[in-house]
């Protein structure tokens, strides 16, 4: 593993839309500062043995969500690290706290025709098909703003930012928080 000059202290959840980057910047975040990289969504999926998408036609979404909590409870033990999020994560009151208590969260902050740019060929996305997966989408960001909005950290996207220039912005903003996320290797 490269050395690195800075480590961080508690686990970083991102937060945010479907689209917005948790998963590739995320990956590039925990890359940069030598941690280990979570997906919330792919545990759950290699615990069940079967894709998000399964998941919610099969069980529905309560029983995901359920799911999705005991997984984040999981994942946030043990030593700090990059975790990103499903996208409705951060609605439940109880991940919020978890979150809160265990780690930091950090919405990356995408507007809409952003994540529309991003997802909208995608047929991964179970809550986008409906007839108008756009008006659901911009549904479902209204909805969910407020909640993300509660994140200790944001981190607006931009469209032509590289992942890593996006990678870049977050650890410079985890590196500006006040609660010393990043600190200084001996």
């Amino acid at each position: 593993m490269p050395r690195h000059a800075r480590q961080l202290t508690r686990t970083v959840a991102l937060v945010g839309m479907m689209g917005s980057g948790k998963t590739a910047v995320g990956t590039a975040v925990a890359r940069a500062l030598g941690v280990a990289f979570k997906d919330s969504d792919h545990e759950i999926e290699r615990a069940a043995n079967m894709s998000v998408a399964e998941i919610f036609e099969r069980y529905g979404e309560p029983f995901f969500r359920e799911k999705e909590t005991q997984v984040l409870t999981r994942l946030l033990d043990g030593p700090p690290a990059i975790l990103s999020t499903g996208g409705g994560a951060f609605l439940s009151e109880t991940n919020r706290r978890l979150i809160g208590e265990k780690g930091v969260a950090l919405w990356l902050k995408a507007d809409l025709d952003l994540l529309w740019s991003r997802v909208r060929h995608k047929t991964t996305r179970p809550l986008l098909r409906v007839p108008d997966p756009y008006a659901k989408l911009k549904s479902l960001l209204e909805a969910r703003a407020p909640f993300y909005a509660e994140a200790g950290i944001v981190v607006e996207a931009e469209r032509g930012l590289s992942v890593q220039q996006m990678a870049e912005k977050v650890v410079a903003a985890l590196a500006a928080d006040p609660a010393g996320l990043l600190e200084e290797k001996e």
